[in-house]
């Protein structure tokens, strides 16, 4: 291995380490406590070491959304794929996305509550995020409906996922009832 080769190893390595200690943190103690400062105590590395990676907390913030993105397409399509036909994949898509908002409460702020810097639906979205919406996409393809757009369906459906995560979490919807949501939103918007 190259001199070169090790160093890019160890950058990717201490990159992979500011991003983990960061959404650490941030499921710990909330987004308030990441700071270049403590993580860089964390990390055990110089501010300016950090800066070498990271412009700043935005750019952190936009590295665990992209990790969390392919997290989530992970699971919804881990989720899809165990379930026995459109209705149940639909589902078990929705519980897949909501049971993660529930886990990862800081990753899913860093993808759709905090400013990292990420473009959304565009050209120049990265690959991660539109890697996620085609997760959901790929499934609910399926149940859209005649004469309906499939990405405009998924966007919709996704909307009614983000506020059910987002009003659970704030508490303003009851917990028990979360079952029964996933079942009326499944039954109205999915065309089986």
């Amino acid at each position: 291995m190259s001199v070169q080769e090790r160093k890019q190893r160890e950058r990717a390595e201490r990159e992979r380490l500011i991003v983990a200690t960061a959404r650490k943190l941030a499921e710990q103690q909330g987004w308030d406590a990441v700071t270049t400062r403590r993580l860089a105590e964390h990390i055990e590395y110089s501010q300016p070491v950090l800066y070498s990676h990271f412009r700043g907390k935005r750019e952190i913030i936009g590295a665990v959304a992209l990790q969390g993105a392919a997290e989530l397409a992970t699971a919804v399509r881990a989720a899809t794929s165990a379930a026995d036909g459109p209705r149940a994949r639909v589902a078990a898509l929705a519980r897949a996305y909501l049971d993660f908002a529930a886990g990862n409460p800081a990753v899913y702020d860093a993808l759709f509550q905090l400013d990292g810097g990420l473009a959304y639906a565009q050209e120049d979205t990265p690959e991660p995020l539109k890697d996620a919406f085609a997760a959901l996409l790929e499934t609910l393809d399926e149940v859209t409906g005649d004469g309906i757009d499939p990405g405009l369906f998924t966007e919709v459906f996704w909307a009614a996922l983000h506020g059910l995560a987002t009003l659970t979490r704030a508490g303003r919807l009851l917990p028990e009832d979360a079952e029964p949501r996933v079942e009326l939103l499944v039954d109205r918007l999915a065309v089986v």
